[in-house]
């Protein structure tokens, strides 16, 4: 069976997306879409699928999709899931953060629950190298119990990040450096401490 891709959202993140399903075998993109038409034609160009500017044109469009990636501002999340659910019973892929508020990440998992569909948040930084030899470290009883742990996020970002899009650095649309950079941080804390 080859999982059919949707991508809503054409920001900074969507090449990794891109890429990501590439790599999958029996994997596949059929569309993109963003409301920005210069970004979703630059899209659709570079990876040779359709691009639409409206979602629920794409997926009328494009039923064969079996996953919807969320690729919108992190404000947008719990709307964008819980639409796309309700309407056409997709499984979810979902930028970090899930979402902004606790109630809308619990909306989102209900609606998909009663849907019947599953909803993946991404966290990619538990594949990378380091933190995977250090999670087997752990599980493996070489440090001991670990009863506690601490994160610094040293993480600067330059105004050019801020200015490339208007919903970044906004309460509303990006929820400050803990929802957008530290929720790594957070991730992997939770992750390796439980």
């Amino acid at each position: 069976m080859t999982l059919s891709f949707a991508i809503v959202g054409c920001g900074r993140i969507l090449k990794k997306h891109i890429d990501a399903i590439r790599d999958i075998n029996k994997a596949k993109l059929v569309a993109v879409c963003d409301t920005a038409p210069e970004k979703a034609e630059k899209a659709g160009f570079e990876s040779g699928v359709p691009y639409y500017t409206n979602y629920d044109k794409m997926l009328e469009k494009h039923p064969e999709a079996d996953v919807v990636s969320i690729l919108t501002p992190s404000g947008y999340h719990a709307e964008h899931t819980i639409d796309i659910v309700t309407k056409y019973k997709k499984h979810i892929v979902c930028e970090k953060p899930m979402a902004l508020k606790l109630e809308d990440a619990d909306r989102m998992i209900k609606c998909c629950d009663i849907n019947g569909v599953k909803l993946f948040v991404v966290k990619q930084n538990r594949y990378n190298l380091p933190v995977q030899i250090l999670r087997k470290k752990i599980e493996s009883g070489a440090f001991g119990k670990l009863v506690l742990g601490t994160v610094r996020v040293r993480w600067c970002r330059k105004q050019e990040y801020y200015n490339s899009d208007p919903w970044r650095g906004t309460w509303s649309m990006d929820g400050g450096v803990i929802a957008n950079q530290a929720s790594h941080h957070i991730d992997l804390l939770e992750w390796m401490l439980g």
